[in-house]
């Protein structure tokens, strides 16, 4: 029987099922999705890689491998020149003294450093390369001056130098002219990173470099033995080392704290994965199956302790953080256990916050007694330490090396590199390979719904562009079209909600009778990536197009080569729709996505025209500055060996200045 409430009910669900049912994607999942699939083809390709090493000769090979690949993806061994190095002070306390150093790891890069030697004991002394984490005053740090000095007191000599971009190799000073102008010494290290990548260069070379040679300073010390020598360091010293351990067999045992022993590529990856400052990140890895524990094997079978703070997997660095480095560690473990030596791969573990804390340093301590001195000791109690003030560690007068010793800069090296470098027009081979370009995957744009509006049908579409990859539009289809009108192919930075309402600029120029097409691309919009599962600390700074850009350069992929690739699909899904079937198409751009768009111009023979609005002018005129607001996403790595923006100009790109009705309208009729 039929009651007054079921007939409001039934009412109600008639209501409710009127009209089409909506059907979006996930946009937000798209590049998270792409980036995972590559993610876990690495891990799959290199955990196969690592099942083979069951006997000495595999593991030996893959030791080969692992610093050949290193080499070539940092972006090639450098040669070793005069070190210049000179004393430039001295100071005496209790137990040590420390001779102030600089030298040059490459012809004009100066690195200052503190050189600590026991005054007790009988030499020769191990000696042990201290690498900082990422202090703003680099060595004078007080746990690093900490170590350093209880080390010391122990009877080692001990070599502390200030990485690229800190203490007194700050290259971006405020106005105190010590301490960085930007926002951490990540920076100091990722601004100039990137520019480095135009000439086919890395910080990390520049990093691992620098340690290298700095052994060479420790080792040639007279007071050193140069068959025990060792390499610690905490956070970005930590990962220091292992970039050290993966390239010079001098090291006879090492100690890792706290560095970023995380693969990208790993079995719960959280895009964009383990993504740091540039030198941590491992461009183009993940092709070669080649990650952050790789570093390691080379060791193999020397002693070598894994320290950890146990918070990091939500405090500093990515959700896998611990899970992934237990992880590897047991895969080192098992070709340690190959080569007879498995007790000398150690892990240790602290409770505390990421710092080299007490705990952590005992823990160095006790592992150097035990495998550089023979000691049979589990425990080592730190000896007095005393910090000492930043400016009684300076090497030069006003703790600056460019200022005081007129040192060279990376960006400075990485002009002199592009300067003898030509670029020229490129075919459209060389630019896909450039770009990374997949293969193009079949087009078919799924309509989710259309409907009418003032002046135009407002079509919703989706468009396949690469695996597990759709890209959305607004299509704007006039009411009045004009048959033979072109299609206008829209893309700006916000995205494509951003002028899409009434009265809105894309409503305005189909008014005109211009059929429009605004799209979203990877990282923009509505493919604007998703907050990954973790502490939010971590993982909403790293939901970001600059963090993607960095994760897709490690899977090979520019980001720009992906939007580029977007742009590719848009103008090809435009011969399947009926309103767009056989038209001219025409491309509109602003901002930093502009350069997408002229790529896209150059490979797709089908765009008539571009209108690009805030292109970057060029590559080389990058490196003309310091400060630049240029995305990670824009780089692309080695582009100034072979071209550049102005030698990919042609009468078919114009560089408009407004990005508005009367400007587009202009270009559209021309």
């Amino acid at each position: 029987m039929l009651t007054r409430r079921t007939l409001l009910l039934t009412g109600a669900g008639a209501l409710l099922t009127r009209g089409a049912t909506i059907r979006y994607r996930e946009y937000s999942r798209c590049l998270p999705d792409y980036l995972a699939e590559l993610a876990r083809d690495a891990y799959e390709r290199r955990n196969r890689a690592i099942a083979k090493l069951t006997n000495q000769g595999a593991i030996h090979e893959y030791q080969r491998w692992a610093r050949e690949t290193f080499w070539r993806l940092a972006g090639g061994e450098p040669d070793r020149t005069p070190l210049q190095t000179r004393t430039t002070g001295t100071f005496e306390r209790g137990g040590y003294r420390v001779e102030k150093l600089i030298y040059e790891s490459q012809p004009g890069l100066v690195i200052p450093a503190n050189l600590y030697i026991p005054t007790r004991g009988t030499p020769p002394f191990p000696g042990v390369l201290f690498q900082m984490g990422h202090s703003l005053n680099g060595k004078a740090a007080e746990p690093y001056q900490k170590c350093c000095q209880g080390l010391a007191r122990l009877g080692y000599v001990v070599l502390a130098f200030d990485p690229m971009g800190q203490g007194e190799r700050t290259y971006y000073p405020g106005p105190g002219g010590v301490t960085t102008r930007l926002d951490s010494a990540d920076e100091e290290h990722t601004v100039p990173g990137r520019q480095m990548l135009l000439v086919g260069d890395t910080a990390t070379r520049m990093q691992v470099w620098d340690a290298v040679r700095s052994l060479d300073v420790l080792a040639a010390h007279p007071l050193v033995d140069k068959g025990r020598l060792a390499s610690t360091g905490q956070s970005g010293g930590g990962t220091l080392t292992m970039l050290l351990a993966a390239v010079d067999d001098r090291l006879a045992a090492a100690a890792v704290s706290s560095g970023n022993t995380e693969n990208v590529a790993c079995a719960d990856f959280h895009p964009p994965g383990s993504t740091d400052d540039a030198e941590q990140n491992l461009l183009y890895s993940g092709p070669a199956a080649f990650d952050r524990w790789d570093l390691l094997y080379p060791m193999a079978p020397k002693p070598m302790l894994v320290l950890a703070s146990a918070r990091d997997f939500f405090g500093t660095y990515s959700p896998t953080y611990l899970s992934s480095g237990r992880e590897e560690f047991a895969k080192l473990g098992k070709a340690y256990s190959v080569l007879g030596a498995g007790g000398k791969l150690e892990w240790d573990e602290t409770p505390t916050p990421h710092a080299l804390s007490y705990y952590l340093r005992t823990r160095i301590y006790a592992f150097f007694e035990r495998r550089l001195k023979g000691r049979d000791v589990e425990s080592v109690v730190e000896p007095p330490v005393q910090p000492e003030a930043d400016e009684v560690l300076f090497a030069g007068p006003t703790g600056n090396v460019v200022r005081d010793f007129g040192s060279k800069t990376p960006l400075s090296l990485t002009r002199e590199r592009a300067a003898a470098m030509k670029t020229g027009p490129v075919d459209a081979g060389q630019l896909r390979k450039l770009l990374e370009l997949d293969a193009p995957v079949p087009v078919q744009p799924v309509q989710v719904a259309r409907v009418p509006s003032e002046a135009a049908d407002i079509a919703a579409i989706g468009v396949p562009t690469a695996p597990r990859v759709y890209a959305p539009a607004w299509v704007f289809v006039p009411r009045k079209a004009d048959a033979a009108a072109p299609v206008l192919l829209v893309v700006e930075p916000g995205g494509r909600n951003v002028r899409w309402r009434e009265g809105g600029l894309y409503h305005q120029l189909a008014a005109e009778g211009v059929t429009v097409c605004a799209a979203d691309v990877r990282g923009i919009g509505d493919l604007r990536p998703q907050v990954s599962a973790g502490n939010p600390q971590y993982t909403i700074p790293h939901a970001t197009e600059d963090a993607y850009g960095w994760s897709s350069l490690i899977f090979g992929k520019p980001l720009v080569g992906q939007q580029t690739a977007d742009l590719l699909a848009f103008v090809r899904s435009f011969e399947a729709m009926p309103a767009t079937r056989g038209r001219r198409v025409m491309l509109a751009a602003t901002g930093h996505v502009a350069l997408a768009a002229l790529f896209a111009t150059v490979l797709e023979p089908k765009i008539a025209r571009s209108y690009l609005v805030g292109l970057l002018p060029s590559y080389r005129g990058l490196l003309a500055r310091e400060d630049y607001s240029v995305p990670t996403a824009n780089f692309l790595p080695g582009v100034l060996r072979v071209t550049d923006i102005p030698d990919l100009l042609s009468p078919r790109v114009v560089q408009g200045t407004a990005w508005d009705l009367r400007g587009l309208l202009q270009f559209v009729r021309s």
